[in-house]
C-alpha cells in the first residue's frame, strides 16, 4: 500500500487534446469546473499520467513507486521538478513563437533536464502490437522520468512546430495544442466542450438579440 504523501484518491480523468506528448504534459495543470486544479497533485498522479502516456509500463511503474516509499524525499524532488517543468514548457506553447527570450529560457530546461539521459533507449511492442520509444535511466529511478516529455518539446523547436501551437480559444480554459489543420485556423481544444459551449453562447446571444429587435420594431 502506498501512503501519503504519494497515496491520491481517484483522481478526475487526464486530458489527452494536445496532440503532441509535451503539450498534453502542460494540460495537466487544468481548470475544472471553474477551478485551476494541478492533475499532477502528487507522485502518484504524476505516475499514473506517465503510464497513461506509455512513458512507464507497468513493471517500471511498480520499481518507481517502490523506490518512492523508500527515497520519499526523492519523489518529492521529482514531482517538484516536473512542475517546474511544465511551468517552462506552458511558456513556450503559449509564447515561444512570438518571444525569444521564452525560447531561450525553455531551451535551456530542456538542455537541464536531457543532460540527465544516461541510460538504455530501446523501442518496445505495446499490447495493441504498436510501437514505443522508451528510456530507462541508469542509477537515479527518478532522474529520467520527464526526458519523453522534453524530447517531445525539442522535437516542436527542432521541426518549427510552435507556429502552430495554440491555446484553446476559450478564455476559461488553460489547454494547448498542436493546430494540425490544413488551413491552421483550429481555435478549440476539444469541440465537444469549449466547442460545444462557444457554440451555445452564439446561439443564446442571437436569441436574445432576436428577442430584443422584436420587441424594439
Amino acid at each position: 500500500m502506498i501512503h501519503a504523501p504519494f497515496a491520491s484518491s481517484l483522481a478526475p480523468p487526464f486530458v489527452f487534446v494536445g496532440e503532441r506528448l509535451w503539450l498534453d504534459f502542460i494540460n495537466t495543470d487544468d481548470v475544472r469546473r471553474g477551478t485551476r486544479v494541478d492533475v499532477l497533485r502528487d507522485f502518484e498522479q504524476l505516475i499514473r499520467w506517465l503510464e497513461a502516456t506509455s512513458i512507464l509500463d507497468g513493471e517500471r511503474a511498480g520499481g518507481i513507486r517502490r523506490r518512492a516509499q523508500q527515497q520519499p524525499a526523492g519523489a518529492t524532488a521529482s514531482l517538484a521538478d516536473a512542475r517546474r517543468i511544465r511551468a517552462s514548457l506552458r511558456a513556450l506553447a503559449e509564447r515561444g513563437a512570438q518571444t525569444a527570450d521564452v525560447r531561450t529560457n525553455a531551451l535551456s530546461e530542456i538542455n537541464r533536464v536531457l543532460g540527465r539521459s544516461a541510460g538504455t533507449r530501446r523501442v518496445e511492442q505495446r499490447g495493441d502490437g504498436s510501437f514505443v520509444r522508451s528510456f530507462v535511466p541508469v542509477g537515479d529511478a527518478f532522474a529520467g522520468l520527464m526526458i519523453p516529455v522534453v524530447e517531445s518539446a525539442a522535437d516542436a523547436l527542432v521541426t518549427g512546430e510552435l507556429v502552430r501551437v495554440r491555446r484553446c480559444a476559450d478564455a476559461r480554459c488553460l489547454h494547448v495544442f498542436f493546430d494540425g489543420t490544413k488551413n491552421g485556423k483550429r481555435r478549440w481544444c476539444d469541440m465537444s466542450t469549449c466547442g460545444n459551449r462557444a457554440k451555445a453562447a452564439r446561439h443564446r446571444r442571437r436569441v436574445t438579440e432576436s428577442a430584443l429587435s422584436a420587441r424594439l420594431s
